[in-house]
């Protein structure tokens, strides 16, 4: 449990609607335990299928009584209920993100949406406008920022610790579409090659902004300018399957982000490096509760989630003791569990509690623009440009 747990009366559980994430749905089983492992929601409703039949038998496989076969219909019946959803849940392919949320935030019931926003930078413009003017809490599941030693690597460099920064190189690469295998009617290569379904950009939508979204979080800096060299490596591919892009950030850091699903031997390595006039951090996804700390002129520091040098806010966001792994699942629970708190507040109308941090709309935004750009400056022979914001 949260360490705060023991100090506070436990709340009763938010009501949790789910829309996609059915049979075969690799996401949405992610969602649905990332949710239940600090005990902070309940699945009540679900229409998790666009197919009626997969939708219905997708809630019997689950346990879940009020299942709907339109997602329309699911915003409207709950919105009505006495103990109607207090949040939904939407796993989708990219390109129903917005669709969906906009059914909701229109009825006033919380949003937890996959990232990213939306398939269009259109598409994310109007639903931040939406989600904006209805008050609710929208939060993104850019998951890698629930990380322990995420939290840490943030504060640091929030504390000067680094000094100026100059150098941020981030990489998030995998090997999983080396071959065509969307061919073969794979579900998850599928949808996500498709540029109706997926959005514009292949590797840099899937991978890449959680890339981005993982730098900025981290650094705390804004981005001026890119450029951006996105290739199909892979013949017939209607999407980018590998990115190289050169990062320009306001007050004179410079980056370089790399996404590929086509690099063999790599099945999900996201590293980040951050380097600034007093020293830097190295850390690894595969390898999460370690964090690399080297001042300048000093031996390389190894801060261990939950170890000695670590501090409150990476132990505000862990459940178990040194040397008990924690990863992707628990990081995604962090964000669920955050959110939690940001809703329990919306609903009390009370301050949101201190120190609670999650993604959303801003950063939602940030990424579909990243896509949006990087596909315009490749399209452009890696010309700089901006994000348009």
């Amino acid at each position: 449990m949260p360490i705060d747990a023991a100090h506070t009366a436990r709340p009763p559980r938010l009501r949790l609607g789910m829309v996609g994430g059915g049979r075969d749905a690799f996401i949405g089983a992610v969602h649905r335990i990332a949710a239940r492992i600090d005990d902070q929601y309940d699945l009540v409703a679900g229409c998790f299928s666009s197919n009626p039949e997969k939708a219905l038998a997708s809630a019997a496989d689950l346990g879940v009584a009020r299942a709907y076969t339109s997602f329309a219909e699911m915003a409207s019946k709950e919105a009505r209920r006495k103990d109607g959803i207090d949040a939904v849940a939407i796993v989708t392919p990219n390109h129903m993100h917005a669709p969906v949320a906009l059914q909701f935030l229109k009825r006033g019931i919380h949003v937890i949406c996959d990232k990213p926003l939306t398939a269009t930078l259109a598409e994310a413009k109007k639903l931040a406008k939406a989600a904006e003017a209805s008050g609710v809490v929208f939060a993104l599941t850019h998951n890698y920022t629930g990380y322990p030693m995420i939290r840490q690597a943030k504060a640091m460099i929030a504390g000067g610790e680094l000094g100026d920064l100059r150098l941020v190189n981030v990489e998030y690469v995998q090997d999983w579409l080396t071959e065509a295998v969307e061919a073969s009617g794979q579900k998850q290569a599928d949808w996500r090659t498709d540029p109706a379904r997926s959005g514009a950009g292949g590797s840099t939508g899937d991978i890449g902004t959680h890339a981005f979204n993982l730098a900025n979080f981290v650094t705390g800096l804004t981005l001026d300018s890119l450029a951006a060299d996105l290739t199909a490596f892979v013949p017939g591919r209607r999407v980018d399957d590998n990115g190289h892009v050169m990062l320009r950030y306001q007050g004179g850091a410079k980056g370089m982000l790399w996404c590929s699903q086509v690099a063999p031997g790599n099945e999900n390595a996201l590293r980040l490096r951050v380097y600034g006039t007093k020293g830097g951090l190295e850390w690894a996804q595969e390898d999460p509760n370690y964090l690399w700390f080297t001042p300048f002129g000093q031996p390389k520091r190894l801060i261990t989630r939950g170890g000695a040098g670590s501090g409150p806010e990476a132990a505000r966001v862990t459940r178990v003791p040194p040397g008990h792994p924690e990863g992707y699942l628990e990081g995604f629970a962090n964000i669920y569990t955050e959110a939690a708190r940001a809703i329990r507040a919306a609903k009390s109308g009370t301050p949101v509690p201190a120190g609670t941090t999650f993604p959303g709309l801003k950063d939602g935004l940030e990424g579909v623009a990243f896509v949006d750009a990087c596909v315009r400056s490749s399209n452009r022979n890696a010309a700089w440009v901006s994000l348009n914001l």
